[in-house]
């Protein structure tokens, strides 16, 4: 293998990582969306003011789904029991817990034909941007492949070689948002 076909292969695989990174990242967006059953992800963002700070909800206490329609938070310190209730109930999540000693109980709501619509249409929304940061990594890869062309450090045969490559991965990383897109739209969709 030639070193300049190294350098190449470096330089995909920087981008393949970019790519991944961007589809990680709408993964995580849209497990955040309830699909109307209970889900450890849908608490994981809330923050809790606990010992002068704001705080992840994780670090104050267990979150466990025992079943389909409750979620539990096992707080460890009892002195931040009604702070945990508290930022549950004012978060973005509309969800009504209910404390009984160190335990918060957050039951699921089912949810309404209209609400699970509007859920579809915001993971759909998170799926494109993520399709615009796979398609600009793309853009980015293809002017440094013409920017190296044009300036003799690589040959014309790489370079169509490379954005070969390139293309192929946005092809590849936009398809798994799409499989993603379509499994949560099918979960959230789901009576």
């Amino acid at each position: 293998m030639c070193y300049s076909c190294e350098i190449l292969d470096t330089r995909l695989n920087q981008y393949k990582t970019k790519m991944e990174l961007s589809v990680e990242t709408f993964s995580k967006e849209v497990s955040g969306i309830r699909a109307g059953r209970a889900s450890t992800a849908l608490l994981e963002p809330i923050k809790v003011e606990a010992y002068g700070s704001m705080m992840p909800l994780a670090q104050v206490g267990t979150i466990s789904a025992p079943d389909a329609r409750m979620l539990v938070v096992n707080v460890w310190d009892r002195s931040l029991v009604k702070s945990v209730e508290k930022a549950i109930r004012e978060s973005s999540a509309n969800l009504n817990p209910s404390s009984d000693g160190q335990t918060v109980r957050v039951p699921i709501p089912p949810l309404s034909e209209e609400r699970r619509q509007e859920l579809s249409k915001l993971a759909a929304k998170y799926a494109e941007e993520a399709k615009v940061a796979v398609r600009n990594i793309r853009r980015d890869a293809m002017d440094a492949v013409k920017k190296q062309e044009k300036g003799g450090e690589i040959s014309e045969d790489d370079m169509k070689r490379l954005s070969d490559d390139v293309q192929t991965l946005t092809n590849e990383y936009t398809q798994k948002i799409d499989s993603l897109l379509e499994a949560k739209q099918k979960d959230i969709m789901q009576i």
